[in-house]
């Protein structure tokens, strides 16, 4: 086989003229087929998993990933550890935690899943929703002490906060932590936080 042309699926060329030549080593045919056999797929996609790299010991987690699997470790973001350490005892003190969310799909999903999750473990909690005309985007102070007023020793800000360093030192000096949930570029320095994730 060395040397020789070989085309791929036995056509030498397109309608245009154009030559479709094989383009996987003898070693990534062996693979192909390898993946065919053992995995059910048709020759075509066999054929694109091994010229990708895919070997047939792989090819299941390639063809059917799970989200463990596609997702980083969430111990390697910044603070991740810290977050979760500070929630650990929020759950196990049954600290009253508020949830500051923004108004938009992703704070207010994340607000409802942690909202939820806590309720699993019977952890007091409440959502903030900040007016989006009269309070505009992200914590601030007024809401952070109005939180703190009714309880909460710990404020996770969901898809807000980390432009907000105002607002989390008025907490921090009102007796509250807060850790930073956030998605969005830091403008200046790090809010002081128990944690910024």
């Amino acid at each position: 086989m060395t040397g020789e042309k070989r085309f791929f699926l036995d056509v030498r060329q397109s309608a245009t003229g154009v030559s479709w030549q094989h383009r996987l080593t003898e070693r990534q045919d062996m693979a192909a087929l390898a993946i065919a056999q053992g995995h059910g797929v048709p020759d075509i996609v066999a054929r694109v998993l091994a010229g990708r790299g895919v070997s047939a010991e792989q090819a299941d987690r390639f063809l059917d990933p799970t989200i463990r699997e596609l997702l980083p470790n969430p111990a390697s973001l910044t603070d991740m550890e810290k977050a979760a350490s500070r929630l650990a005892d929020a759950i196990v003190a049954r600290e009253k935690v508020a949830i500051f969310g923004d108004y938009d799909v992703d704070g207010a999903a994340s607000s409802a899943l942690l909202k939820r999750f806590l309720t699993h473990f019977s952890v007091p909690s409440e959502i903030y929703i900040p007016d989006r005309i009269f309070e505009g985007y992200g914590p601030n102070p007024e809401a952070m002490r109005e939180l703190i007023s009714r309880g909460a020793k710990l404020i996770v800000t969901v898809d807000c906060g980390t432009n907000s360093a105002t607002s989390i030192e008025a907490a921090r000096e009102a007796g509250a932590d807060v850790v930073v949930l956030d998605h969005h570029q830091v403008g200046g320095p790090l809010p002081p936080a128990a944690a910024v994730v």
